[in-house]
C-alpha cells in the first residue's frame, strides 16, 4: 500500500471539506483510496476512473469488507464526495466527473445486494466472519483505518457503531488480543530446545568458532562459509541462522572478529534462559529480517500478519485461506511459478523454525509459537491476557472449553489437570451432574472423561442409574469394570447406540471418509438400524440420515433413510 499518498490525499480532502463546509467521511474515503491503491494499481488521486468505483464497490468491498448491506449508502455517499473533491481540485475534468457520477448512480442500488451475497465473499472474509471476531455483524457499520496501513486476514479495518476516527482504532488487527491458553513453561522450554532454527543458530556459531572462521567486516556470514555450512552441517538457511545468533546474543561480532560468551549447548541451559532465547527468536522472525526466512518473498513480507492472524483465530486455518490472503495482498506482484509448491515450501520452512505446524491442509501456531507471540506482544506493551485454567473451574467450564476446539494436546492437559484436583468420585459426580438434560455431544464429552476413572468412582456413578438419559452410560460404565450393574433393556441398548452415534456427528461432517471407514468396520447391523426409528431420542432422525449418507452397503443405507423418514413421521426430531 502506498500509504504516503493516501495520507496526503486525506489531509487535502479534510481541508477541502472544512473550506467548503462539506461533511467528509474521511474514514470511508480513506478506505476507498486504500483499496484502490492495494488492488487496482491506483497511485494517486488522478488515477481514479469510473471503472475504479465499479470494481471497488461491487467487487472489492463484497469480497473483503465485513459490513451490513445498509452500510452501502454511506460508502456510496463517500464515493460521491470523493468525486466532488476530484473535480474541485482539478484532478479530473467535468466530463470525467459526469461519467463517475453516472457510474456511481448505477452502482448505488446494486451495492447492498452485493454486500449481502455470501457467494461473493473471499475465503478469508468468510472465515473471519464465521469466527465472529468478537464483533456483532449487525453493529459493524463501516471502515476505519488501521494505523499501520496493514489488513488483518486480508480484511479492512472495522468500525463499531458510534466510534469516530478520533477514537481508539477498532480494526481486527488492532482490537484487543484474545485470551489464550499456554502450555506450561517447562513444556515450552523443552519444545524450544528442539526448534530447528534455534538449533541451527547454535550450530553455525559453533562451526565458525571451531574452524577459526571470521565474519565479514560488517558482521555478516561469508558466502563461502555459508556454502560449507550447508554442505557440512545440512543447514538450509545458514545466513538466517547466523543473523538470529547475532540478534539474540549467541555470538558478539566486532569488525571481523567474533566471540561466543553466550554460546552454550541448549540442553545445558535452564528453562528461563531458553525461554528468553526463544522469545528473541520469535520476535526476530516476525520482525522481517533482512535475509529471507522461507524463500518466498510474499510469505516473508506477511510473517507478522500470518502469526498475528493465527494467534487471534486460535483454531487451525485452512491453507487455502492463507493462499487467498497472499493472493489479495500481493495482487499481481508475485513472480511466476507454482504457487502451491512455493507456499508448501514456505510453510515447511516455518515448521522448521518452530512457530507453525502444517497439518494436512491447515496451519496453526505451535504451543511454543503461541507462547512466543504472547511474549512478543507483552514486550510491545500490548495487553495479552492468558485464559484461566479450566482446572480451577467447574465441570461445565471444562466441557465448554473442550468443545471450543482446543488442540488435542491442550485438551489432554486440561483434562489431566482438572482430574488431578479432584477425587475420582468428586470428578464423576461433577461431570455427570453438569450434563443432565444436555445434548448428546455435551453428554458424550462428560461420559468420555468419566470413562477414564477407576472403580473409586463407583459410588458417584450409581445415583445416575435413575436418570433416563445417563442410565445407559452408567450401566455400561459399571459393567465394563465388572461391578454390579443392572441389565439394559433392548430399548436402552438402542437408545445408547443412537446417543453414541449422535456424539460422532460433528466428526462425521468434518471427515466423512474416515467416518465411512469406521462404519464399514463397526457399524450397526441392518436389523438394529431398522428398529432405531422407534427410539425416543431427539437426534434419532439426524443419526439415521447420517447412516443413510455414509454406510457403504447401499441396501443398509437405504434402510437407514427409510427409518429416518419413519422417525420424522412420529414427530421425533
Amino acid at each position: 500500500m502506498s500509504i504516503e499518498w493516501v495520507n496526503g490525499a486525506i489531509e487535502e480532502i479534510r481541508a477541502w471539506g472544512r473550506s467548503n463546509n462539506v461533511m467528509v467521511d474521511a474514514d470511508e474515503v480513506r478506505l476507498l483510496c486504500d483499496y484502490a491503491s492495494d488492488y487496482l494499481d491506483v497511485g494517486e488521486l488522478a488515477d481514479f476512473t469510473p471503472g475504479t468505483f465499479e470494481q471497488l464497490l461491487l467487487d472489492i468491498y463484497p469480497r473483503k469488507v465485513i459490513a451490513p448491506p445498509e452500510s452501502a449508502a454511506e460508502t456510496v455517499a463517500a464515493a460521491r464526495t470523493l468525486v466532488d473533491f476530484l473535480l474541485d481540485s482539478g484532478e479530473i475534468g467535468t466530463k470525467m466527473a459526469a461519467r463517475m457520477r453516472a457510474k456511481i448512480d448505477e452502482i448505488a442500488p446494486e451495492m447492498p445486494a452485493a454486500l449481502a451475497d455470501t457467494s461473493k465473499f473471499g475465503m478469508a472474509k468468510s472465515i473471519f466472519g464465521a469466527m465472529g471476531a468478537d464483533l456483532d455483524a449487525g453493529e459493524i457499520e463501516g471502515a476505519g483505518q488501521h494505523g499501520s496501513g496493514d489488513d488483518f486476514l486480508g480484511l479492512p479495518p472495522q468500525r463499531l457503531r458510534g466510534v469516530t476516527a478520533d477514537d481508539e482504532c477498532a480494526c481486527p488487527g488492532c482490537s484487543p488480543l484474545p485470551a489464550v491458553r499456554l502450555a506450561p513453561p517447562e513444556e515450552v522450554a523443552r519444545a524450544a530446545r528442539e526448534a530447528g532454527l534455534l538449533q541451527d543458530a547454535h550450530g553455525v556459531v559453533a562451526w565458525m568458532l571451531e574452524g577459526g572462521h571470521v565474519p565479514t567486516v560488517r558482521g555478516g556470514l561469508r558466502v563461502r562459509d555459508a556454502a560449507r555450512i550447508t554442505r557440512e552441517l545440512g543447514i538450509a538457511a545458514p545466513k538466517l541462522a547466523w543473523q538470529l545468533a547475532v540478534a539474540i546474543g549467541l555470538t558478539e561480532v566486532s569488525g571481523a572478529s567474533l566471540s561466543a560468551s553466550g554460546l552454550r549447548p541448549l540442553p545445558s541451559r535452564g528453562d528461563a534462559e531458553v525461554l528468553d532465547l526463544w522469545a528473541g527468536t520469535v520476535a526476530f522472525l516476525i520482525d522481517g529480517p533482512a535475509v529471507e526466512v522461507t524463500g518466498s518473498a510474499e510469505v516473508d513480507r506477511e510473517l507478522y500478519t500470518i502469526h498475528d492472524m493465527l494467534y487471534r483465530l486460535q483454531v487451525p486455518m485452512p491453507v487455502a485461506a492463507l493462499r487467498e490472503h497472499l493472493d489479495e495482498t500481493w495482487a499481481g506482484d508475485r513472480p511466476d511459478g507454482d504457487d502451491q509448491d512455493e507456499l508448501d515450501a514456505a510453510l515447511a520452512a516455518l515448521v522448521h523454525c518452530g512457530t507453525v505446524a502444517h497439518v494436512a491442509d491447515t496451519v496453526r501456531l505451535t504451543a511454543r509459537g503461541l507462547w512466543g507471540m504472547r511474549e512478543t506482544f507483552s514486550r510491545m506493551g500490548l495487553p495479552a491476557p492468558v485464559a484461566p485454567d479450566p482446572a480451577e473451574g467447574d465441570a461445565a467450564g471444562l466441557i465448554a472449553g473442550l468443545l471450543g476446539g482446543v488442540p488435542a494436546e491442550q485438551a489432554e492437559r486440561d483434562i489431566a489437570s482438572w482430574l488431578g484436583r479432584r477425587s475420582a468420585a468428586e470428578a464423576a459426580h461433577e461431570l455427570l451432574t453438569a450434563v443432565r438434560e444436555q445434548d448428546a455431544v455435551t453428554r458424550g464429552v462428560a461420559v468420555a472423561i468419566v470413562d477414564r476413572l477407576g472403580e473409586d468412582a463407583d459410588a458417584a456413578v450409581r445415583p445416575f442409574l435413575s436418570d433416563p438419559e445417563l442410565r445407559p452410560h452408567a450401566v455400561h460404565w459399571l459393567a465394563s469394570r465388572d461391578l454390579e450393574a443392572p441389565a439394559l433393556t433392548p430399548e436402552e441398548v438402542l437408545w445408547l447406540s443412537v446417543d453414541m452415534l449422535a456424539l460422532a456427528m460433528p466428526d462425521a461432517e468434518d471427515d466423512p471418509e474416515r467416518f465411512a471407514e469406521t462404519l464399514a468396520e463397526a457399524g450397526p447391523p441392518a436389523h438394529v438400524i431398522e428398529e432405531m426409528w422407534q427410539v425416543d431420542h431427539p437426534d434419532v432422525a439426524e443419526v439415521l440420515d447420517l447412516l443413510g449418507r455414509h454406510l457403504p452397503d447401499r441396501g443398509v443405507a437405504k434402510a437407514a433413510r427409510k427409518a429416518a423418514f419413519k422417525a420424522r413421521s412420529r414427530g421425533i426430531h
